[in-house]
């Protein structure tokens, strides 16, 4: 016997599997259902921290923060677990220093139990950040309670809590962080740590400029990462690409690879984009294309190392860049901020090598300088089409093989090319 469906039992079907289509659709978590106010005043990480682990619990979805001020301390996102911060939404960063627990993780290049973050998201694949409103650390509050307590750094003897990282992606793969103002960070802004295939897009990144290590970007032991159409404005490296410290970062070993920075503009900064000053891993194929770096940046190509780190840096290129009042052109210094407690040489020395700077046109205050080690000179940095006006030169110590063919020089003071040997 044929099956005879009517009408309407053809369209309760259809309708039943649309039902069952769209309950597979990744659902918002409204903070705000779960106690969250935006009142800039009352600490909402217990509510934001149970939006996220009922997410989580009900197959994934992507937690909102709607439009208000909202106060918290450290979340911690979980797989399948997305954040979005809606226009007109500030997601900000309490001041208890017990809202950000100590964690395993990373910092400055070595492995040790450090304090978290304030967004973490830790084996969190396929997750996206992103939303047209704010992220802010309060870095200004967390300064200012330092200079109450004896300066930005602290007094000799008082032990200055370590401030909390802005967001940390970390042994994550397939993340997207996209579309946010990022605010002033209390230290680094966007630590991305052991992660791979991560792309960041459209985000505006402020800090004030009295902030200390307020980085705008660290890409940390990370393969296959996209940086494009940024704006950062910090009180250090707009972007930092580091891979390790010392004998720590050559235990780990793991290096910094397959990273495209593009579209972007660097503002003030100590660097635009930097390469250490964390190497033992190695950081290579690196590319930096189609940037804007101006207002006063210290060095907007720059490579920063010391003897005690070890690990290759090679296989660098940047390339239709354009500088405009910035302080130097070029930096690359193998000794970089010898101060304090200086560790002994590593048994193999830190190596710079293969570097294309190509299309490199502006007004800076000096060219910039090389300075090598003696048992490791900079190696194979090729120079084509380049245009600096400065007005001072550049100064080379300890550097071998370089093609400063496609430089041209327009120097006010003194000679164009300065070698120290």
């Amino acid at each position: 016997m044929k099956a005879i469906y009517s009408i309407s039992a053809i369209v309760l079907i259809v309708c039943s599997s649309f039902i069952v289509t769209r309950s597979n659709v990744a659902k918002d978590y409204n903070i705000t259902n779960y106690g969250a106010k935006g009142d800039s005043s009352t600490n909402n990480t217990k509510s934001i921290q149970q939006a996220i682990d009922d997410c989580s619990a009900k197959g994934g979805g992507t937690v909102v923060v709607p439009k208000g001020i909202f106060i918290s301390g450290a979340i911690f996102l979980k797989k399948g677990v997305s954040l979005r911060v809606d226009k007109g939404g500030v997601l900000k960063g309490s001041m208890p220093t017990q809202d950000y627990p100590q964690v395993q993780t990373r910092w400055e290049g070595e492995e040790r139990l450090w304090t978290s973050a304030f967004i973490n998201a830790d084996h969190t694949d396929g997750i996206t950040i992103s939303g047209e409103g704010t992220i802010d650390g309060s870095g200004d509050l967390w300064l200012k309670r330092d200079k109450e307590n004896g300066g930005a750094r602290g007094t000799p003897g008082v032990r200055r809590y370590p401030h909390p990282r802005m967001i940390c992606i970390s042994n994550s793969k397939n993340v997207t962080i996209k579309d946010l103002h990022l605010h002033n960070q209390a230290v680094w802004c966007l630590h991305i740590l052991y992660s791979k295939d991560v792309l960041v897009k459209n985000l505006n990144i402020s800090a004030d400029h009295d902030i200390l290590s307020s980085d705008g970007i660290d890409v940390d032991s990370s393969d296959g990462v996209h940086i494009t159409q940024c704006t950062i404005d910090v009180n250090d490296d707009c972007i930092s690409i580091k891979s390790g410290k010392d004998a720590d970062g050559l235990r780990v070993n793991r290096p910094s690879t397959n990273i495209l920075i593009d579209k972007c503009h660097f503002a003030y900064g100590h660097g635009g984009v930097a390469m250490g000053s964390e190497t033992s891993g190695g950081i290579n194929h690196v590319v930096v294309k189609d940037c804007l770096v101006d207002s006063n940046n210290w060095a907007p190509i720059r490579f920063k190392t010391q003897p005690s780190r070890s690990g290759v840096v090679e296989d660098i290129t940047y390339q239709d860049i354009t500088l405009h009042g910035t302080r130097k052109a070029f930096e690359f210094d193998m000794a970089w901020r010898m101060v304090g407690t200086v560790r002994p040489p590593s048994e193999v020395p830190p190596i710079v090598r293969n570097i294309k700077i190509i299309n490199v046109k502006g007004d800076v205050g000096t060219v910039g300088d090389m300075h090598g080690l003696a048992n490791s000179p900079i190696r194979g940095v090729v120079f084509k089409n380049c245009e600096i006006t400065a007005k001072t030169g550049f100064i080379l110590q300890r550097v071998e093989d370089i093609d400063l063919s496609g430089l041209k020089l327009t120097v006010q003071n003194g000679e164009s090319i300065i070698r120290k040997d």
